[in-house]
């Protein structure tokens, strides 16, 4: 295999390339470092890649880089690269959505027209069902997503299949459903909260903290990924979930029970934030062998370890 995998440098991106080199794939990742958060929080993800032989880094954005040579004799595309946020997808900064996560992967998609690839794979989100869909969500579902950021990744997930309907661009979507863990950006609430919890501050909880979400640890969601290149069939969307569906309230709970007693910051719901997620996971379990290893209680506890290793 050599593989493409695009946004290499972030949370899910770089998790899944060290993945891939440790398989002994050839990797070649690209990321444009955006200022969503920090770079040196990317560069630190992808430490360990750099060192090994059989990966490369580019540092170059989708929109202007030249995807030909990235292409030359790639076999599987892992596009993970995008604009993310739900709540900073609002208003003016949605021209950035538009051109990171829907006019990049058009022309992405453009590039790998009539190239002989084995799997094209694209990281989509369970943003873009809404809140009008039935619990647990399945794929055929109606798509209705409350946020900006919703609404470009479902139309990127359009437009990889009509490249596939029209060109045979073998593109596979994954809905990813909260994923979690060691690398997690900065603004995500599993970070967010329990790096306030360390730091004696407030957690901010917004509304009455009874939604629920299906949370994905992020060694799950890249196992997923990686099945979907070589098992998943093209022209399918495959709903990646982590069978943990619980409400924030329960979430706070095993913070305290791993950090200490907390207190609660009580804010308004946030536009486009959905009520409740819940994967039905049957297609990626039939299609990829999909099983999350890793409960919510496992995973929490892993990633407050990186984040106080990060610390030390």
């Amino acid at each position: 295999m050599k593989a493409l995998v695009t946004g290499a440098a972030g949370f899910i991106g770089s998790t899944l390339t060290d993945r891939l080199v440790a398989q002994g794939a050839e990797v070649v990742g690209i990321d444009c470092f955006t200022d969503y958060y920090p770079r040196s929080l990317k560069e630190r993800n992808l430490a360990g890649a750099r060192d090994a032989a059989n990966f490369r880094f580019v540092e170059a954005d989708l929109l202007d880089a030249d995807l030909d040579a990235l292409l030359d004799n790639v076999t599987h595309v892992f596009h993970l690269a995008a604009q993310a946020g739900v709540r900073k997808s609002w208003g003016r900064d949605f021209s950035v959505y538009v051109s990171n996560n829907i006019a990049a992967t058009q022309r992405l998609l453009e590039a790998c027209n009539g190239r002989p690839l084995d799997r094209f794979v694209y990281a989509s989100t369970s943003s873009v069902y809404g809140d009008e869909a039935a619990i647990p969500m399945r794929e055929e579902q109606r798509l209705q997503p409350l946020s900006p950021y919703g609404v470009s990744k479902l139309a990127a997930e359009h437009l990889g299949h009509l490249y596939h309907v029209n060109h045979g661009v073998p593109f596979v979507a994954l809905r990813y459903f909260t994923v979690y863990g060691p690398r997690q950006r900065p603004d995500m609430g599993f970070h967010r909260f329990l790096t306030a919890a360390m730091d004696g501050r407030p957690l901010a909880r917004y509304g009455d903290g009874e939604q629920t979400r299906d949370f994905t640890f992020v060694a799950d969601a890249v196992t997923a990924t990686t099945a979907a290149g070589t098992k998943g069939v093209p022209g399918r969307v495959y709903n990646v979930g982590g069978g943990s569906r619980v409400t924030v309230n329960h979430v706070f709970e095993i913070i305290e029970r791993l950090v200490g007693p907390v207190t609660i910051d009580q804010q308004s719901p946030q536009k486009g934030d959905m009520r409740d997620t819940y994967a039905d996971t049957s297609r990626a379990a039939a299609d990829l062998g999909f099983a999350p290893s890793v409960t919510l209680e496992q995973g929490l506890a892993e990633e407050y370890a990186w984040l106080r290793s990060e610390r030390a």
